[in-house]
């Protein structure tokens, strides 16, 4: 891996979501490009408007509000502590800024990237959920794959693979082995969750063969009842463990993600998500 992308809100720096994507950045030896939007009011320059007809310039840009002059205040100290947190930690890294919130530009920046780090609260409004409108839309939509960031962390000690039978799902476990081979000697864990409670064997030969070319000491493990209701309380209280799984809002797994049950668990999980889609 090469290239991550940490995408921010400039002037709301979270150093905990920093402070994970070094190390990801540190573990796999990549650079680090921090995303930094400033969500400035207006334009960079002035534009060129119409009004009854009428063509005018209009005058009032950014640096022209005051609240924006705050506001780049902010961003420059913010870079510098991000700039700084790397140098710290032995990262490479590099800024890109851009004046707006869009979820447009994440994208078009996802697209020419390994990996995209994202804190499920990035917001650019005062108040929202978590994960938030701008992170569910990052989600459902960005063209590389995704980890989203825990609110504190200290160590991966176990990968759990979520698997569902789904092209999607085993989409996600083949992008991770190829994206993380630094992770290779931690403890692995399949987890299915389905109405019998049992992992058909044919299956779970099928992922055995494609995880044991990477790993050692698979264990596997399936649970009986509603996918979102038993991950939650099979996650709750757990710690180190990175989860893996497919597509989010495109694939059987889509109903895990919907806003409440994603607000009950990223608000309460304390745990690195990785997302692929397929």
């Amino acid at each position: 891996m090469e290239k991550i992308l940490l995408v921010t809100d400039a002037t709301a720096v979270n150093i905990q979501a920093v402070d994970f994507a070094c190390y990801i950045a540190r573990l796999t030896r990549s650079r680090l490009t921090g995303i930094f939007l400033e969500n400035m009011l207006l334009a960079e320059i002035p534009l060129t408007r119409t009004m009854h007809g009428l063509t005018y310039i209009e005058t009032v840009v950014t640096d022209d509000i005051p609240v924006n002059e705050d506001k780049k205040a902010l961003c420059r100290a913010n870079a510098k502590l991000f700039a700084d947190a790397c140098e710290n930690r032995g990262v490479n890294c590099n800024l890109r800024h851009h004046v707006t919130g869009s979820v447009s530009v994440v994208l078009h920046e996802s697209r020419y990237a390994d990996l995209l780090i994202i804190d499920p609260a990035t917001s650019f409004k005062e108040r929202d959920a978590v994960p938030s409108r701008f992170t569910r839309e990052v989600l459902s939509r960005v063209e590389c794959p995704v980890l989203v960031a825990p609110f504190s962390f200290d160590a991966i000690d176990e990968i759990l693979f979520t698997c569902d039978g789904s092209a999607s799902a085993s989409y996600a476990i083949r992008q991770f082995g190829y994206l993380f081979p630094e992770l290779n000697d931690r403890k692995v864990t399949v987890l299915q969750i389905n109405n019998s409670g049992k992992w058909d064997e044919t299956q779970k030969n099928m992922v055995n063969s494609l995880l044991q070319c990477r790993y050692e000491g698979i264990h596997f493990s399936a649970l009986k009842g509603n996918t979102p209701d038993v991950m939650f309380d099979y996650l709750l209280g757990k710690t180190n463990i990175l989860v893996v799984m497919g597509a989010f809002g495109r694939g059987a797994w889509s109903s895990f993600f919907k806003r409440s049950v994603a607000e009950k668990l990223l608000k309460t999980i304390n745990l690195p998500v990785f997302i692929a889609h397929h």
